[in-house]
C-alpha cells in the first residue's frame, strides 16, 4: 500500500453505513469481550474515518503510528474482520492424524510392547519411538505437550519404600515427633 494523503487511507467503500455498522459492532464486541487489541484497531480505524490524525491516534491508543497505518491496511482490504484477533497459525505438524492416532494406540499398549524393557513410559523414550518409526525428532521439553493433545497426562509416581511400616510411621508422627521438638525457650523468673 503507498503513501496517501490525510484521511484518505480509507476508500469510500468502507465509509458506507454498513460498513460502519460492521465496525461499531466490532468496537462493541471487542468491549464486551475485553479484547483489548481488538478493540484499539476498530477504535483507531474509527477514529480515522471520523477525521482525526494517525499520529493523534497512535498517541490515543498507547500504539506505534506503523501500526495503525497497518489497521487501516486491513480495514481497507478485509473491512472489520481484517481487525478481528486471530490466532496465530504455528507451523505445520509433523505428525499427520492417522500418525498420532498409532502413537496414542502404542502409548496406550504399553512401552513394553512397543519393545522397551521398562514398564512405564518416559518423554525420551516416546521421542525415541517417534524418531525410529516417523523419522521425526520432537524436543523432550515438547513430548508432555504432545500426549496432552493426545489425551495423555503426565504420572510420577510416589517414592515410597518397598518395606516401609505404615503403621510405626503414623504411631512415630502423632507420638514421638511432638515429644523431641523444640519447645520455646521461656526467659527464667528472679
Amino acid at each position: 500500500m503507498g503513501r496517501s494523503k490525510t484521511g484518505q487511507a480509507v476508500s469510500a467503500e468502507r465509509k458506507t453505513p454498513e460498513e460502519l455498522a460492521k465496525l461499531d459492532a466490532l468496537l462493541d464486541e471487542a468491549e464486551a469481550t475485553g479484547d483489548l487489541a481488538m478493540w484499539k484497531r476498530a477504535r483507531a480505524v474509527r477514529a480515522y474515518i471520523d477525521g482525526s490524525r494517525v499520529v493523534d491516534i497512535a498517541d490515543q491508543v498507547r500504539s506505534a503510528r506503523g501500526s495503525v497505518n497497518f489497521w487501516l491496511g486491513w480495514y481497507e482490504s478485509e473491512g472489520a474482520e481484517g481487525l478481528r484477533t486471530k490466532k496465530a497459525p504455528g507451523a505445520a505438524p509433523r505428525l499427520t492424524a492417522e500418525q498420532l492416532d498409532e502413537l496414542s494406540a502404542i502409548v496406550e499398549a504399553g512401552p513394553m510392547d512397543a519393545g522397551f524393557t521398562s514398564g512405564v513410559w518416559t518423554g525420551p523414550m516416546i521421542g525415541r519411538l517417534i524418531q525410529d518409526k516417523w523419522g521425526v525428532s520432537y524436543h523432550n521439553h515438547h513430548i508432555p505437550r504432545l500426549l496432552n493433545k493426545l489425551g495423555f497426562s503426565v504420572q510420577r509416581p510416589r517414592k515410597r519404600l518397598a518395606r516401609a511400616n505404615v503403621e510405626a510411621q503414623a504411631t512415630w508422627l502423632r507420638e514421638r515427633l511432638p515429644e523431641i521438638k523444640k519447645k520455646p525457650v521461656h526467659a527464667e523468673e528472679s
